[in-house]
């Protein structure tokens, strides 16, 4: 059975599927990294363009360059998200990357923080960004915060501005302030109606 909920935050779905996948994210050993690369680059930046137009700007402490230059790990990520019109969106922080040039993806791992232009924040330890629909995806756990709201689960799927998220497995959230209820005591437990959470008729 496939369970729908929308929270009143515009844009937010979440999605609690049946699959709780758990995988945890790749461990990368650091050391002798600069003896086997190809290349090392230090205070890296890189441009992310889909036809032309700069979505994102990679920066990294320390680059090291892999298979013909087509693999990069990354140091010290900090990456600045942008909008087509080219507004700053959102901005990534992780301890760690890996950015194909080939396929134009990057994975950030170690720390990742999302932040939005509008005070939305996701925190995970594994994130996976594509840049040619501009969509983040990710199996790990992880905590979406804004003002007034918290949101938990395991895997989710969202723009890069945090505009619609969808939530893989295990759902839970709740409204914190004035209008703040409990959070469910399971993440298939039922909430209030006030909790801004209505399940699908489905």
């Amino acid at each position: 059975m496939r369970v729908v909920a929308i929270f009143s935050l515009t844009g937010l779905m979440v999605v609690a599927s049946a699959c709780d996948d758990k995988r945890e994210p790749p461990v990368l050993t650091r050391a002798g990294m600069a003896d086997s690369a190809d290349q090392v680059m230090f205070g890296a930046s890189f441009n992310m363009t889909n036809s032309g137009v700069i979505r994102a700007e990679l920066q990294a402490d320390t680059a090291y360059f892999f298979d013909d230059n087509t693999r990069i790990e990354l140091d010290d990520v900090n990456t600045t998200f942008y909008t087509l019109s080219g507004v700053k969106d959102a901005v990534l922080t992780s301890n760690h990357g890996r950015y194909s040039t080939r396929m134009g993806n990057m994975t950030a791992f170690g720390n990742v923080v999302v932040t939005t232009e509008d005070g939305r924040s996701i925190v995970t330890p594994e994130l996976h960004y594509n840049q040619a629909s501009n969509q983040f995806t990710s199996d790990s756990q992880f905590v979406m915060t804004e003002p007034g709201r918290r949101l938990a689960g395991v895997g989710f799927r969202s723009d890069a501005g945090l505009n619609n998220v969808q939530v893989l497995s295990g759902a839970s959230g709740f409204v914190t302030g004035a209008n703040a209820v409990p959070p469910a005591t399971s993440p298939g437990a039922p909430r209030p109606p006030s909790a801004g959470v209505r399940p699908d008729s489905d």
